[in-house]
């Protein structure tokens, strides 16, 4: 069944006729690797959820990152959202302190006034800009803190003035933007700060500074509200994304699980039908040397044993595929040109075109399986003829194209088919009926559907003097 001709194998040397002897390093290979190997998950995808809390700096999939992005776009939206309210708090602030006592100036108190108001408007504006929340908590923790100073420096220098509303806001803010620890402690600093600074300066002092605590406590609460309303609907978001990746790679290790349970059907079918047809041949090249028999049958005979030997190999690599080893690519289409013309005696050339360079793997084997079914169609379908195998790198797409030139026709000779059974013009080679047979006729289908699976496409048809095959994919 496996001869390196046949569409579906992959050329090698083997010593040993057994299918899945793998290394010992090979056996603790992480179950990530083995299913990124195997196709079943991309090998920068994480094969499980990353914790929730503590690895933002760590990889994570594509759909985690997503869901942490929008996690910060929804908060620069709530931050534009509530920027005028900020700007209307400020106004409020600044008309009610122009209608107090002592109103803003430029000498005494008045003085202390107006820089307390710019100082406390400069905060807010600095709290509402877009940069603002991604500079770390210390940096936040300082602000707030200027914030509430200067509406505690309002209270002292204008006891009946906006006092309470402006040292509240930074309050507010500090709920809304700081962890709860943090914003317990700036709630406690603010708060006291200006109940004490209440007492010191009103009359009656009580009733003033309860009523400033009270609001101080009121939009404390709201603000951690807010928060943890847009943290929950983060955390779930986030959750559902973890979630997902964890479905994926649960699929895909069943997936991987189960290619291995066909990987072990292989084994035991494969390497006692090989192994015996081995150890076959092994006697017919004894029988033939005690015989005497012909050099011709001799080297058919030892051709035989060495296409059986890597038949074995085809199949172990097979198997290796379906455990989640290492699958072929573009870059050894050099030797199945150097197989091809080694087995069947014709000419056969292979160029390169353009920078080689690393492809997708599922493009990179789509163009290696293309270009094997093409030679072994040459050699069921169009015996005798030279192949040309070009591999061309243009900057967005990678081609693969295997052409065979028929020789000239003699007398009595009769066209045959091409590449990929169909009608070579003019074609001199009959197609032995044996190896014609040999495939199911399913392998430019294959081919195209690989192709496909990869984002590209596979074609075939006649030319002058023979048959074309192109495959094209992305990469």
């Amino acid at each position: 069944m496996p001869d390196p001709r046949e569409p579906g194998s992959a050329p090698g040397p083997a010593t040993t006729p057994d299918l899945v002897s793998l290394p010992a390093a090979r056996q603790t290979v992480s179950m990530r690797a083995r299913l990124a190997a195997a196709g079943l998950m991309h090998a920068s995808q994480p094969s499980g959820p990353p914790a929730p809390a503590g690895t933002e700096n760590l990889p994570a999939s594509a759909r985690v990152s997503a869901a942490r992005s929008r996690a910060r776009e929804r908060v620069d939206r709530q931050r534009q959202a509530l920027r005028p309210l900020g700007l209307a708090l400020v106004a409020i602030v600044v008309t009610a302190s122009l209608n107090s006592h002592p109103a803003p100036g430029l000498s005494g108190a008045r003085l202390g006034v107006s820089l307390a108001l710019a100082g406390f408007a400069a905060a807010v504006a600095v709290t509402a800009a877009a940069v603002w929340a991604r500079h770390g908590y210390p940096y936040q923790v300082v602000l707030i803190g200027f914030m509430g100073g200067c509406g505690v420096a309002l209270a002292a220098l204008q006891p009946h003035g906006p006092a309470e509303i402006a040292a509240s806001v930074a309050v507010w803010i500090a709920a809304v933007r700081l962890p709860l620890r943090p914003t317990i402690a700036a709630t406690v600093l603010i708060t006291g700060a200006l109940a004490t600074t209440i007492a010191l300066t009103e009359q009656p002092a009580a009733q003033s500074a309860l009523a400033a605590t009270l609001l101080c406590l009121l939009l404390a609460v709201t603000g951690q509200f807010i928060r943890r309303g847009r943290e929950s609907q983060d955390r779930t978001e986030l959750l559902m994304a973890q979630l997902q990746d964890a479905r994926e790679a649960e699929a895909a290790a069943a997936a991987l699980a189960e290619r291995g349970r066909i990987a072990g059907e292989l084994h035991d079918v494969l390497a006692h039908a090989l192994s015996g047809l081995a150890i076959q041949l092994q006697g017919a090249r004894m029988l033939a040397d005690r015989e005497a028999a012909s050099d011709a049958l001799r080297a058919a005979l030892e051709r035989s044993a060495d296409l059986a030997r890597e038949g074995l190999a085809d199949a172990r690599q097979a198997v290796g595929a379906l455990r989640g080893d290492r699958l072929p690519t573009v870059d050894q289409v050099g030797a199945l040109v150097e197989d091809f013309r080694r087995d069947t005696g014709a000419e056969a050339t292979l160029r390169i075109d353009g920078t080689p360079r690393p492809l997708p793997a599922d493009a990179s084997l789509a163009l290696f399986r293309g270009a094997q079914e093409a030679l072994t169609n040459v050699t069921r379908y169009a015996p005798g003829t030279s192949v040309d195998v070009t591999v061309r790198y243009a900057p967005d797409r990678t081609v693969l194209a295997v052409e065979d030139h028929a020789r000239p026709p003699g007398p009595g000779t009769r066209g045959v088919p091409g590449a990929s059974g169909g009608p070579a013009p003019g074609a001199a080679p009959t197609p032995d009926p044996l190896l014609a047979e040999a495939g199911g006729g399913h392998g430019l289908t294959a081919m195209r559907e690989r192709a496909a699976r990869a984002g590209g496409s596979a074609r075939a048809g006649p030319t002058a003097d023979g048959w074309l095959v192109e495959l094209e994919v992305p990469g």
